[in-house]
């Protein structure tokens, strides 16, 4: 068994394709199972064992499996089917990364160095989330736990002893760092904000401190957005209300988990009419979108996604270069030993073969003792014929594999027998140390 990782993210496919594989967390689970289903489906056994873990964010959407390589591409198949999509479209805009790569890559994912706002914290927590679904849904396994707590202490190790996340500029300063450039006077200007959760809370947060006119929370459970509206002094507002009062802001900040957009083209150009034309700025930092692509036509709006601000938030510099160079050795490290243990995991079942044939070998010989005792046979000899029926036992494999060797074999088989039964004498069969 190997781990594997099949995923797509925004360097490898747009938006819109994105959108189809957006899982909300409730839909984790069960679509965990639904896979686990076609696994347990499947007569092969390289299905038996299989794990899997299911990461969706804004940003990615990737699906870990502790599995045999053989089930990759019925995995991508079935991905591909929840998709919507052919898995050839899927193929072209996703990766597939095996053994040590996947390893590597889900490293690097938790220590923020995979995502768009280079260091950014919130994507260690969505991990620490997808690995509890997983672990919920039954799906997690041995190897994959132990896969992402090596990653989870990895990624404390780079944010604690490097600058990795240091003058990053979050999604949530790059909404407020583009409505500065539209508006001259941040605290001019109404805001609203859709929806309640960690990212609007983010972006809510970075408004509140320009101190703007005003601020509205909308939000499908009224009490989460009064809770949220509460914290930044805001007010809160029924989402059911928001066509009705699109007009009153100047900004729009929108993420939330609906599977549809929840605001459309007529409500915006009808906001746009009753403001006399005067500019709105929109962000939508949902996938799937919240609002409907239509409107960044509009003239007057001035719409970004998720994707547009993937430019705002790059940043340089020699001193975050180092930063990310340090990051890379220190995730080294951790791929090698989370390898290292994977690697001694596949010998297990090697291990406890040897161990029981050793076992059985071992209690003939002592029955075969006890019987030559019993009939008075001498202590002395009775040790001697036990200790060369284990050794012969023992040898009898390895030097029928010598002699059956062709010359080619031979010489390998050599020095393997060498480092394995000679170690104590220290030298090799020519003499030589």
């Amino acid at each position: 068994m190997s781990v594997f990782a099949l995923g797509l993210n925004h360097t490898t496919a747009p938006l819109d394709l994105r959108s189809k594989f957006a899982f909300p967390a409730e839909q984790i689970a069960p679509t965990l199972q639904s896979l686990r289903g076609r696994f347990t489906g499947t007569p092969a056994p390289s299905t038996r064992g299989a794990e899997s873990a299911l990461l969706s964010t804004c940003n990615r959407t990737e699906l870990y499996c502790a599995a045999e390589p053989a089930l990759i591409r019925p995995t991508m198949e079935w991905l591909a089917g929840l998709g919507g999509v052919s898995p050839q479209t899927l193929a072209d805009h996703s990766y597939v990364l095996e053994g040590e790569s996947a390893a590597r890559h889900a490293f690097r994912v938790a220590s923020g160095l995979d995502s768009m706002v280079l260091g950014e914290p919130q994507i260690l927590g969505q991990l620490k989330q997808a690995v509890r679904e997983a672990d919920s849904a039954g799906t997690l396994g041995v190897t994959l736990h132990q896969m992402f707590q090596r990653s989870f202490a990895v990624a404390k190790v780079v944010r604690t002893s490097t600058e990795i996340g240091a003058h990053s500029i979050s999604m949530a300063a790059a909404s407020v760092r583009l409505a500065s450039q539209l508006f001259e006077d941040l605290g001019q200007i109404k805001v609203l904000f859709v929806g309640a959760g960690e990212m609007i809370e983010l972006v809510a947060t970075h408004f509140a401190a320009r101190s703007p006119k005003g601020m509205v929370v909308a939000n499908r459970t009224i009490e989460r957005g009064e809770k949220l509206a509460s914290r930044i002094a805001g007010e809160s507002m029924r989402l059911s209300d928001l066509p009705t009062r699109l007009a009153e802001f100047d900004a729009v900040i929108s993420c939330t988990a609906s599977a549809l957009p929840i605001i459309g083209l007529g409500a915006v150009e009808r906001a746009i009419k009753a403001r006399r034309r005067r500019p709105m700025f929109m962000v939508d930092l949902a996938v799937p979108r919240d609002i409907e692509p239509e409107v960044g036509q509009l003239a007057d709006v001035y719409l970004y996604t998720v994707d547009d601000l993937s430019a705002v938030v790059q940043t340089a510099g020699e001193k975050r270069q180092a930063a990310v160079a340090q990051a890379e050795a220190i995730i080294e490290t951790g791929v090698r030993g989370f390898v290292h243990w994977l690697g001694e995991r596949e010998t297990v079942p090697l291990i406890q073969a040897l161990n029981a044939q050793a076992d059985q070998w071992r209690a003939a010989e002592i029955a075969r003792a006890r019987k030559l005792l019993a009939r008075g046979e001498d202590v002395d000899a009775v040790l001697d014929a036990l200790s060369r029926g284990l050794t012969h036992k023992l040898m009898h494999g390895t030097l029928a594999e010598l002699h059956a060797a062709d010359r080619e074999q031979r010489g390998e088989l050599t020095q393997i027998v060498s480092r394995l039964f000679l170690r104590s004498a220290g030298r090799a069969p020519d003499g030589k140390r």
